[in-house]
C-alpha cells in the first residue's frame, strides 16, 4: 500500500479516482504545525528558531497519518504546488516523524488523471528553498504583528494589531479617502453641437480653435463659452477631414488569481473569498487547473486542445492564425506556473459535475471556460471613423465606429458599441441643428473596491496571488476599514493606526519596501538568499526603532479621555476608549465591570421617516455601517447608502432586523 497526503478531502475523494487501490488517500486538513498564538514563538537570537505547535484541530489529521504511513511502502505528499503547500508537506513530515519513511513529494496542476499518473511517475524531494520562503514571511509577519501591535497598545488604545501587508492595505485606503475629502472640484465647460446631413443627425464636440488642441479645463470661463456658441452660430459648418482606419481588438490573457477575483466582482458580483471559495471546489473537483497563479501562461498541450475546439466549434475563421502566447506583467511573476483554465476545454457549464455544485460554481467555471477559449480567438475587428468639423476658426470633432468582424467577442462581449454616422466627405457642407454649453466639474478619485485594491497591491508587488483574500479579510475584522455599496472606507482608528505608523515606522507602510521584501522571498525560494540573513537585515534595525519609539512617542490624548460622569453599573469613572467601530464610553474597573456605552454620530439630516429623530451612524454585524433614525426602536429607518435619506417610498415598510442598543 503506498500513502498519498493532500490538504483536503474533496481532493482525496477526486484523485482516488485515478490512482485505484493500491493507493491510501489522507488529508491534513491544511496547515498541521503552526507558531502558537498566544507567545512569540521565535528565538530571534537563535536564529530566529520557530516553535512549532499542532494545533488541536489538526491532532485527528496527524494520527491518522502515522498510523497509515507505518505500513506503508512510499509516502507521497501531493500537497499544492505552492511555497504554502511545499511547507505543508514539510510540516506533515516534521509532525509525524516520517523522516525515516520513503518520502516523495509530488505536484501537479490540475487534477486529471493523466496529470496524477505523471507526477507519480516523476517524483521529487521537498525543495527546502521554498518550505524556507514561507517560513520567512510567516516568522517576519509574526515578528511585526507581536511587536508592533504593542506599542499601538501603549500609544493608542488596547486591543490593536498591526500587519506587514495589511498596513499597506490600509494606508492606500486611508490616503484615498483624504484626497477624495481634500479635492477641490474646478468648474469646466463642454461646448457641444448637434449637426446633420441628409437628416441624419450626429454630435460633435469643440476640440480646438485656431488650430490649437484645447483641453476641457480650459474651457473655464461661462462667458467665454458663451461668446464661441455665438460666434460658431453663425458660421458655415463644412466638414474638414474624414479619416477612416481599420483596428483590431485583441482578446484578453487567461486568467490569474487576480483578475478572476477582479472579474468575478464586476461580472458576477462575487467577493474575492466567495469566488476563491468556489474556485477552491472546481479545483479540487478536477474541473480547473490550481486557482492561486500569478502567471498568464498556458501549456502548449492546453493551447493545442483549446486551438481543435475553436475550429470544431466556431470554425476556422475565429481560430487566431497562431498559437497565442501571453505573459504577465506582476511583478514576480512565476511564468512557470499556469494560467487557470478548465482541466477539459469540452466540458460545458452545464455538464458540470461535482459533489456539491451550485449556480454559482456554473457560473464561474462558465467565465473561466470562455476566457480560455477566447484568448486563442481571432480579435475582433472595427473600423473607426475620424471626423473634423469646421465653423469659422472653431474645429469641432466626433468619431464613429462599425465592427467589421466580432472575433472574440462573439463569445465574450464587452462593451464596445457601433457609433453610426451619416456618409461624409471632405467640404460637406452640414446643417447646424442646436448648439450649446454643458457645465462639468472635475471628479476626484474613485474609492477603492475589492476588485481595484486586489489590482493596486499586484501592481505594485505587494503580496501574492495566496495572500489577496487574507489582506481583504483582516483589515476589515480589526475594524480598521469598512466595505458600503462595494467601495472601501477607512474607519478612524485605521487613520489614526496609519498616520501613527507612518510617522515613526515609514518602512513598514512604504509600498517600495514592502515589494522589495517580496522580492526578497523570491530570492530565497529561487535559493539566492539565506532566509535567517534577510529576517536579520530586517528585524535588527526595526527592533531598534521599536525602543526608541517607545521611549519618545507620546501616548494619544484623543482617547482615554476622563468622562464627567459615574458609571451607571458601578459607580466608576467612565472613559473614552476606541474600537473596531470608532470611539465608545467604557467603565475604567474593566474586566471587573464591563459595562459600555455608544457614542453616536449624528448627521445633518432629520429623519424621513418620522420626520422628529435624527439620522445617525451605526454599525451593524461584522462592523457594516449604515445609518438610522436615534428615535429607534419607536422608529425603523434604516438606510444603507449614505446619510443623506433615503427615498422614503422605498422604506415605509421596511422593518429593522438589527437590535441597537447599549452592551451591558
Amino acid at each position: 500500500m503506498n500513502l498519498v497526503i493532500v490538504e483536503s478531502p474533496a481532493k482525496s475523494y477526486t484523485i482516488k479516482k485515478y490512482l485505484g487501490k493500491d493507493y491510501e488517500i489522507l488529508a491534513s486538513y491544511g496547515h498541521v504545525r503552526d507558531l502558537p498564538k498566544k507567545e512569540l514563538g521565535v528565538d530571534v537570537e537563535k536564529d530566529f528558531d520557530p516553535k512549532y505547535i499542532i494545533p488541536p484541530k489538526s491532532r485527528r489529521a496527524i494520527s491518522a497519518i502515522k498510523d497509515k504511513a507505518k505500513d506503508a511502502k512510499i509516502v507521497y505528499l501531493a500537497t499544492d504546488h505552492d511555497r504554502e503547500g511545499e511547507a505543508i508537506s514539510w510540516h506533515v513530515v516534521q509532525a509525524c516523524g516520517l523522516q525515516d519513511q520513503k518520502i516523495k513529494r509530488i505536484t501537479f496542476t490540475e487534477i486529471t488523471k493523466n496529470a496524477i499518473l505523471d507526477a507519480v511517475k516523476n517524483p521529487r524531494e521537498i525543495d527546502q528553498d521554498l518550505v524556507n520562503a514561507q517560513q520567512a514571511r510567516r516568522i517576519l509577519d509574526r515578528l511585526v504583528g507581536y511587536k508592533l501591535s504593542p506599542f499601538l497598545w501603549k500609544k493608542i488604545t488596547a486591543g490593536l494589531s498591526a500587519g506587514r501587508v495589511q498596513s499597506i492595505a490600509v494606508r492606500l485606503i486611508v490616503d484615498r479617502e483624504r484626497e477624495i475629502k481634500n479635492f477641490v472640484p474646478k468648474i469646466y465647460f463642454v461646448v457641444l453641437a448637434e449637426l446633420s446631413k441628409n437628416k441624419k443627425n450626429f454630435t460633435t464636440k469643440l476640440t480646438a480653435i485656431d488650430g490649437k488642441p484645447i483641453e476641457d479645463e480650459i474651457l473655464a470661463s461661462k462667458k467665454d463659452v458663451d461668446k464661441i456658441v455665438d460666434e460658431a452660430k453663425k458660421e458655415k459648418w463644412l466638414v474638414d477631414k474624414v479619416a477612416a482606419e481599420d483596428k483590431l481588438r485583441f482578446p484578453f490573457p487567461p486568467f490569474t488569481t487576480s483578475t478572476l477575483q477582479q472579474s468575478a466582482n464586476y461580472g458576477l458580483g462575487f467577493t474575492s473569498k466567495k469566488t476563491m471559495k468556489l474556485a477552491q471546489d472546481l479545483y479540487e473537483a478536477g474541473k480547473i487547473t490550481y486557482m492561486r497563479t500569478d502567471s498568464s501562461n498556458l501549456s502548449w498541450l492546453a493551447v493545442n486542445s483549446v486551438r481543435k475546439f475553436i475550429e470544431a466549434e466556431y470554425g476556422k475563421r475565429y481560430l487566431s492564425d497562431k498559437a497565442i502566447n501571453y505573459k504577465t506583467k506582476s511583478k514576480g511573476a512565476q511564468e512557470a506556473h499556469e494560467a487557470i483554465r478548465p482541466t477539459y476545454i469540452e466540458t460545458k457549464p452545464e455538464e458540470l459535475k461535482i459533489k456539491t455544485v451550485t449556480p454559482d460554481h456554473t457560473k464561474l467555471y462558465e467565465m473561466i471556460r470562455n476566457r480560455t477559449i477566447a484568448c486563442q480567438m481571432k480579435p475582433m475587428e472595427y473600423q473607426e471613423i475620424n471626423v473634423e468639423v469646421k465653423a469659422g476658426k472653431y474645429t469641432f470633432s466626433t468619431q464613429g465606429r462599425k465592427i467589421k468582424f466580432d472575433g472574440f467577442t462573439s463569445l465574450t462581449p464587452i462593451k464596445f458599441p457601433e457609433i453610426e454616422l451619416p456618409i461624409l466627405k471632405a467640404k460637406d457642407n452640414l446643417k447646424l441643428e442646436s448648439i450649446k454649453n454643458e457645465e462639468k466639474q472635475t471628479q476626484p478619485p474613485a474609492r477603492y473596491s475589492e476588485p481595484t485594491l486586489i489590482k493596486v497591491l499586484e501592481k505594485e508587488g505587494i503580496g501574492r496571488p495566496s495572500t489577496y483574500v487574507p489582506i481583504i479579510s483582516t483589515i476589515q475584522q480589526r475594524g480598521y476599514v469598512f466595505l458600503q455599496n462595494r467601495f472601501f472606507y477607512p474607519q478612524e482608528i485605521g487613520e489614526m493606526v496609519t498616520d501613527l505608523l507612518v510617522e515613526n515606522f515609514p518602512d513598514i507602510v512604504n509600498i517600495k519596501f514592502t515589494a522589495n521584501v517580496e522580492e526578497e522571498f523570491d530570492s530565497i525560494a529561487e535559493g539566492k538568499l539565506k532566509w535567517t540573513a534577510m529576517l536579520r537585515k530586517f528585524y535588527d534595525p526595526f527592533i531598534a526603532n521599536i525602543n526608541t519609539k517607545n521611549k519618545t512617542v507620546e501616548k494619544s490624548k484623543e482617547f482615554n479621555q476622563k468622562i464627567a460622569k459615574k458609571c451607571p453599573k458601578c459607580q466608576s469613572e467612565l472613559i473614552m476608549r476606541v474600537g473596531k467601530f470608532g470611539k465608545f464610553i467604557a467603565c475604567t474597573s474593566y474586566p471587573k465591570c464591563k459595562y459600555t456605552e455608544n457614542i453616536v454620530e449624528k448627521s445633518n439630516y432629520k429623519c424621513p421617516k418620522c420626520k422628529e429623530g435624527d439620522v445617525v451612524t451605526r454599525h451593524g454585524k461584522g462592523g457594516r455601517r449604515f445609518w438610522g433614525c436615534n428615535k429607534y426602536p419607536k422608529c425603523d429607518y434604516i438606510n444603507f447608502t449614505g446619510p443623506l435619506p433615503a427615498d422614503i417610498s422605498k422604506i415605509k415598510n421596511q422593518k429593522s432586523k438589527i437590535q441597537i442598543k447599549n452592551k451591558k
